[in-house]
Order: C-alpha cells, then structure tokens, then sequence
C-alpha cells in the first residue's frame, strides 16, 4: 500500500501494536537515546515521545526498527516481496516485434506512475517563518555523551548537480551549530558531496532542502545505493507504489515532498568549512572530529504541530540495521544481474554491513572466487567490504555457525586469502588513511586440480535417507523429545 504521508504510516503502525506513545516527559540530550538503545536491542516499538524538553514537537523515533515494519514502511508483507518485484523490473527486456512492443505499452504506463510529480502547494508549508527562526526549536537529539553537540540524524538532503539538473536525495547527519546553522557531512564518496565540488569548481553558492518526516518510501530510498543520476524520488514512487508529489521551495530552486512534516531550507558556500564532530556512529564507535561545509538555513516550512523524526545509531542491532538489511535483500537481484554466479550474500549486523560480506556462488572456473571478490570491490558502495568471504552455493551464507564451520575448514591461509587497497568507508577509523585502506577476500570454496590442489577433497558427512526415513518412522517410539 501507498502513504500518502509520514503520519499515516503511525496511524498504521499504532494499529498494528507496533507504536508506543510515551508521555512521561523526557530530555533530547541523552535520555531519548538511552531508552530507544534499550528498545531497539530487543527489536522491540516503534516509539512516540510526547512530552520533550524544550520542544513541542513529538519525537518519532525507531519507526523502522524490525523486519516486519520495514516490510510495513514498504507496503508488504515480507521484504522479499520488493524483491521479486525488483527482480521482475529488472527482467526488462527489448520488445522483439509489433506484438511484444504493444504488449509493453501497459506496463510501460505502469511504470510511468512512479515518476515524482509537481504540485502547486503542500502541507509542509502550512507554517512558513522567514525570519527569527532557530532550529532548535525542534527537538533534536544529543545522541551520546562525546558527541560534539546534537544532531539531526534522519535528515533527508536535497540537491541538484549544477551541470546536468539531476536531482539526489541522501541521508546525512548534520551537527547543529546555532539556530541558523548546522555542518552538512556528506561523506567524500556521496553524491551530494559530488555536487558540491562542482559548485566549488564553478565558485557558486550551492542550493541545499532539508526534510525531516516524510512518507516511509523517501527515506528508505534516499539511502539506497543507487547509481548517480537514478532519481531517488522514482524509486520511491516504485517502492511506494504512488508518485511522490513536490512542491517547491520558497527561498531556492529545489522542490520537496509535499506532506513532508519539517523542510529547512538553504545555502552551501564554496570554501566554507567547519570543525564537525566526533558523533557516535553505526560502528558502535566515535567518528572522529573533521572539517565539513556548513549549511546556513533561509526558511524553515512545516506542517502544523510537526513531527520529528530521528534515529539513533551506535552498536548494532540498531533501527539502522534493519534498513540496511532490506537494502541487501532488495539488491540482490541487482547484483545477481551483473553477477549471475552469485546464489545469495550476507552482510551481518556485526559487520556494520561494510566490514563484512558473504556470498555464494556457483563455482564455474578456477579462480572464480577471487573474480567475484574483485568484481565486488569495483561495484558501488560494495566497494567499501573491507572483508570479502566467498562460499560454494550449497553454504546458508545466514547460518553464522555453518559459515564459519566451513571456512575454517576449506581455507589453507597463505594460499587462500588475498589483500587488495583502495576506497574504505570514512566511518572506518582502523584504516591507515582517511577513506583509503587494506581489504581481505577469503577463498572458502573447494579447491580443484586446476587451481593447484594435488589432493582429494573430502565429502562431508551426512546419513543416508534410507536410515534417516527409517529413524524418523521408529522416533516417537524411543520416547527421546
């Protein structure tokens, strides 16, 4: 099903039983942090705080912190189903004659209803201050207690590269400085970090958006790791089943969604930096204080009586986790288009999703293993696996216990594993540099003749049917459950 706002997916979500409200009065600096940590660790609600120090705006806060709701945000039942459906997009093949161009005209119709859509007005500009505004009055949260200050963590940014008008939506944290003012961390690799270095070059002042709380479909989509130029707004429009309709703003040239809750909007200049951080990050560790641009906010629009929407991250499992592993699932198929081989793959939570991956394959050729690695480090944010584990097809790349059982079996070290350099994440405080380090791909496949190995591999143990079917029939017998 299609949200037609962030709000209705609450309504949604407290029928459900998935929503707590929470009236005891709480503080932003630390507070709200803990009690969601202690929530979020046993997967549990989503939670609504009502009654927030300094604000009068709710705080809306693990909204998609469980497989079930970030199948809800997404409109089924289970993530799998927006994979097939993935899955079946991308099976778009030319129409070969007359009959199949005509029998492509329906779903080409189809898919032209995802595309985002201008409106006049929206309700995010039921309130507009123009001057003796501060962004403080919002509820904005000081995560943990060696943060540099608060943080607006759920910040969904527009952008526009300045040479070809594509618009990009991503999701980056932002430290507040003043009421006018906060730092715009968009990480070197991000596309909005691409945009602002060609306004740089071209030395012009850069149009920023800023939306915090809309409809569930925009936030998941801003951070997918889609390829620069694929509008994240489409996708979203895909996902959510509905286009997403924008208005435009009142102080620059970018549009917005229209029932967003809060936009602030705004300027980047070129050559502006200041000191930001250190914030405790997905990792579960500090990152380190650094030099950012600095967002100066012109407008801020909202509905009346907004909602805030926030996340905490830290030490997984966080409601971050459970985006990220919607993210795997749905781009599996993505992946398997450009690597057939692949038969399924694994970031766990403990891995903070790029400090590990492992995958299955269909083991072809010698060497193939190591193919897939390198074909992995060359493909999108995929390139930040700092550890690349790759199994044969018949290995459940999700049972932790079976994995590690067979890749400390099938790997002899020295011959095995293979380091390579180039991009890491900028979160990854163990490289030597920063965004520039060391990888480790690990060979657990069997290993053939013609890659050297002289030996006969082994069979793994395993009963026979006959006396498994035989044991089965004789089991309620023996008295042993």
């Amino acid at each position: 099903m299609a949200y037609k706002d962030l709000r209705e997916f609450v309504k949604r979500l407290e029928k459900e039983g998935e929503l707590r409200r929470i009236a005891a009065p709480v503080d932003p600096e630390l507070e709200i942090t803990e009690i969601t940590d202690r929530v979020s660790k046993k997967v549990g609600p989503a939670l609504l705080f009502e009654n927030v120090k300094g604000s009068r705006a709710p705080v809306l806060i693990n909204t998609y912190g469980s497989p079930r709701r970030m199948a809800m945000a997404l409109g089924v039942e289970k993530i799998e189903d927006v994979t097939a459906r993935v899955s079946d997009l991308l099976d778009f093949k030319s129409p070969q004659g007359l009959v199949e161009k005509i029998k492509l005209l329906p779903r080409l119709a189809d898919l032209a209803h995802f595309f985002p859509k201008r409106v006049r007005d929206g309700l995010c500009k039921e309130v507009i201050v123009r001057k003796d505004f501060s962004v403080l009055e919002f509820p904005i949260l000081k995560c943990w207690p060696q943060d540099a200050g608060r943080y607006i963590t759920m910040a969904l940014v527009f952008t526009r590269d300045p040479e070809t008008e594509k618009r990009n939506v991503g999701m980056y944290r932002m430290q507040v400085f003043d009421g006018q003012t906060t730092a715009m961390h968009w990480q070197t690799h991000k596309h909005g970090a691409e945009h602002f270095r060609r306004y740089e070059k071209l030395h012009r002042r850069m149009p920023v958006s800023v939306v915090i709380g809309a409809e569930p479909a925009v936030p998941f989509s801003a951070v997918l790791p889609l390829p620069e130029g694929l509008d994240e707004l489409m996708l979203a429009g895909f996902l959510g089943g509905e286009s997403v309709e924008l208005v435009p703003c009142e102080t620059n040239d970018l549009e917005v969604p229209a029932s967003a809750e809060i936009v602030l909007e705004g300027y980047v200049d070129p050559g502006e930096r200041r000191r930001e951080g250190p914030f405790g990050d997905h990792t579960g560790f500090y990152s380190l204080s650094d030099f950012y641009p600095v967002f100066h906010i012109t407008c801020i629009t909202h509905r009346k009586d907004p909602l805030y929407q926030s996340i905490i991250v830290g030490r997984p499992p966080q409601e971050d986790c459970h985006m990220g592993k919607a993210i795997e699932r749905i781009f599996l198929p993505v992946i398997q288009k450009q690597l057939p081989e692949i038969v399924d793959m694994n970031m766990p939570f403990e891995g903070v999703f790029h400090n590990l991956m492992i995958v299955s394959i269909r083991k072809s050729y010698p060497a193939h293993a190591r193919k897939v690695m390198n074909a992995l480090w060359g493909m999108g944010q995929a390139m930040f696996s700092k550890c690349i584990i790759v199994v044969d097809a018949d290995t459940r790349v999700h049972d932790f216990s079976e994995v590690a059982w067979k890749v400390l079996n099938h790997i002899d070290p020295e011959r095995d594993i293979q380091f390579t350099l180039g991009p890491v994440d900028v979160l990854d405080h163990a490289s030597r540099l920063p965004a520039f380090g060391s990888k480790i791909g690990i060979d657990a496949t069997r290993k053939w003749k013609e890659e050297g190995f002289a030996r006969e591999w082994p069979d793994e143990i395993a009963m026979s049917p006959e006396i498994k079917a035989l044991v089965d029939q004789k089991w309620p017998g023996l008295k042993l459950d």
